[in-house]
């Protein structure tokens, strides 16, 4: 990533200043958040000055194929980067290599490790999160890895040139994403979780026996049940075997951990900043403080629906944060109301689900192929999300169905000839409806 020196262009002087249109935002941290900002800001002309930093030494890239295309070898990094290093250029975007030390919310200005110090009108923290690390003895040994940055997937792909054994500790997406690729090189996967089956919080246990299933006949074997209680090393100090709760031991060249994430709140709360399970933001995406919003992996903010302050992970809600913060600070609306969505590949499989289970009592499943399906989550007869496995179009239409209201209960669901986009055609007073 270059940093840029020089002064600002004239035409980054906005033509008015205050709090609506600051003279200048700084973005920590350049992944899919910040980024999405700053070209937001742009592309609804903003002309202020405009900072975007990160301590990694890159272009602002993609991070899903990560665990996908990049570590099958079918993605190289420029076709990672969300824009070429002219992009930036052309629009005035001022890209920073740095680690931010510290903000100062009085003087309104954030101090870089290096020293240097960028005044803000608007600070936009999108630090994201950071992998959380097997706390067991043998942790430290190489080979042990975790994925979240392009240099720990290209760390992984390299090593998995040369791996027999990968064990996987942990079977959400990360996991089983990872578990599908290293299984594509030839490579013997296990992975392990401590709970009764993968994906526990956040799919129904049919959409997880689906998983089960298409995982065991690609070959991957699944330890559920079971955690990690060391790992162990040759003498060199590379692991060569992980050692499972219940005493069993597994072979390992190659050991990935996939047990979630912890936000990055540690300037927030340096700055005096109210942090609790992330930073806190209200609807608005502002902090505790009006001159600093939060985004993406990092902030807690309250879900449209329930009013339940949550955190998410995914690309959706990211770019949504980002565009919310760009049109509030360029006075053309305000205020986060997106419906959640998220995807996952492995294998020849998509998994798309639209909306957020935040607990369900009836469950209704349309299709019956057992590798295509949709899984509707009713709670007290209202419709609260969908998990669409291979069947695009009944994940178009939920999101569709969701956003406006579902008009739809249980009973609607199971009868017969019922499909998803039929519902919604009805309730659009019409006998087609695009979704594709």
């Amino acid at each position: 990533m270059a940093r840029t020196t020089g002064p600002v262009p004239e035409r980054a002087v906005p033509e008015r200043a205050g709090p609506d249109h600051p003279a200048s935002v700084v973005v920590v941290g350049a992944g899919q958040a910040g980024f999405q900002t700053a070209a937001s800001l742009r592309e609804r002309g903003y002309r202020g000055r405009l900072v975007l930093i990160d301590a990694e030494d890159e272009l602002p890239y993609e991070r899903p194929p990560l665990s996908k295309a990049y570590l099958h070898g079918e993605a190289d990094e420029a076709q990672l980067w969300l824009r070429p290093v002219g992009y930036y250029a052309r629009q005035s975007i001022e890209l920073v290599a740095g680690s931010v030390t510290a903000v100062d919310p009085a003087a309104r200005t954030v101090r870089l490790a290096d020293g240097s110090v960028y005044d803000y009108g608007h600070l936009v923290l999108a630090t994201g999160a950071t992998p959380r690390t097997l706390g067991v003895p043998g942790a430290g040994l190489r080979g042990v890895h975790t994925l979240r940055t392009a240099q720990d997937a290209a760390a992984l792909r390299s090593a998995l040139g040369g791996a027999r054994h990968a064990v996987v500790v942990g079977a959400g997406f990360i996991g089983l994403e990872f578990a599908a690729a290293a299984r594509r090189t030839g490579c013997e996967v296990t992975v392990v979780e401590a709970l009764d089956r993968p994906l526990s919080r956040v799919v129904s246990a049919r959409t997880a026996e689906h998983f089960t299933r298409l995982h065991r006949r690609e070959g991957t074997r699944l330890a559920f049940g079971q955690g990690v209680a060391a790992l162990h090393g040759d003498e060199p100090g590379r692991v060569v075997e992980v050692e499972l709760s219940d005493g069993g031991r597994l072979p390992a060249d190659l050991v990935l951990a996939g047990i979630g994430v912890i936000p990055r709140t540690g300037l927030a709360a340096a700055a005096g900043l109210r942090v609790s399970g992330g930073i806190v933001v209200g609807a608005d995406l502002l902090t505790s403080d009006p001159h600093i919003s939060a985004i993406g992996d990092c902030a807690a903010f309250p879900q449209v629906r329930s009013g339940n302050r949550l955190r998410l992970e995914s690309v959706q809600n990211a770019v949504g944060h980002a565009e919310s913060v760009a049109a509030r600070l360029t006075g053309t609306g305000g205020g986060y109301r997106e419906l959640p969505w998220f995807w996952s590949e492995q294998f020849a499989t998509t998994v798309q689900i639209a909306g957020l289970d935040e607990g369900h009592d009836t469950e209704v499943v349309l299709g019956e192929d057992p590798d295509a399906f949709s899984v509707l989550l009713f709670r007290a007869g209202e419709l609260q999300a969908v998990e669409s496995v291979n069947r695009p179009v009944d994940h178009l239409a939920a999101r569709q169905l969701l956003d406006r209201g579902a008009g739809l209960n249980p009973a609607d669901a199971t009868a017969p000839g019922f499909t998803l986009r039929g519902h919604l055609a009805g309730r659009r007073g019409g006998s087609a409806v695009p979704v594709g």
